[in-house]
């Protein structure tokens, strides 16, 4: 059965221990770091925020960034790490589904680290690329989709190191599942990547991870 990543699942999924505390004091995406550490900074958006390691690096790089999430939870434990920095200016934390919020502007920059809300993947992906402004970028970090197991997840690594487990199958794509979406007319697709790494976690605890990594430059 297809799982629901509603308001509950989240809340659920940041309140308890253990997994959502390494989390919380995550550093930012290494894909992240990688594929924007050289843009000039303007507005951003980082949809499904968690608890805020990504929106926070950028903030202290000059973006102006709105993080976005479901949880009310995760979304405290943002506020709370980004209150330990001097970018807290610069951030604004919005609760809201993202299957349906609309954000009433466009962004220099919309990113997305292994999110998956209440709708399929792809139409999300869909749905954060009409929101890059012209000139803007798009950068997407997601599961990638384990064709030896037929793509049938057994739990939700979500890419923090905690668990090496595999993400919903319904979460995970491939770089061609993403890119096939984005218009040459109107995309420059910059990386498709498809790539495996491994985290040291907790305790020593080492877990592999296959991420799907794709930033494009819209027209």
């Amino acid at each position: 059965m297809a799982q629901e990543f509603d308001k509950e699942y989240w809340e659920k999924h940041w309140y308890d221990g253990g997994a959502s505390a390494s989390m919380a004091a995550s550093p930012p995406n290494p894909h992240l770091v990688r594929e924007v550490g050289d843009l000039a900074p303007g507005t951003a958006l980082e949809a499904g925020c968690g608890a805020g390691a990504e929106a926070i690096w950028l903030a202290e790089r000059g973006w102006h960034v709105t993080g976005v999430d479901i949880s009310t939870e995760a979304l405290v434990r943002a506020a709370q790490r980004a209150g330990t920095t001097d970018a807290a200016e610069r951030l604004r934390w919005v609760e809201a589904d993202l299957s349906t919020w609309e954000p009433g502007a466009r962004f220099d920059l919309v990113t997305t680290h292994y999110a998956h809300p209440a709708m399929p993947q792809l139409a999300f992906y869909d749905r954060l690329a009409s929101w890059v402004v012209p000139g803007g970028t798009l950068l997407i970090v997601g599961h990638l989709r384990d064709h030896a197991a037929g793509g049938q997840g057994r739990g939700h690594g979500h890419g923090h190191g905690h668990g090496d487990v595999e993400p919903p199958a319904e979460a995970s794509v491939t770089a061609a599942d993403i890119t096939a979406r984005l218009d040459s007319d109107t995309w420059e697709v910059v990386t498709a990547d498809e790539l495996a790494r491994t985290l040291t976690g907790p305790g020593g605890h080492r877990s592999s991870l296959r991420d799907v990594v794709v930033r494009a430059v819209r027209r």
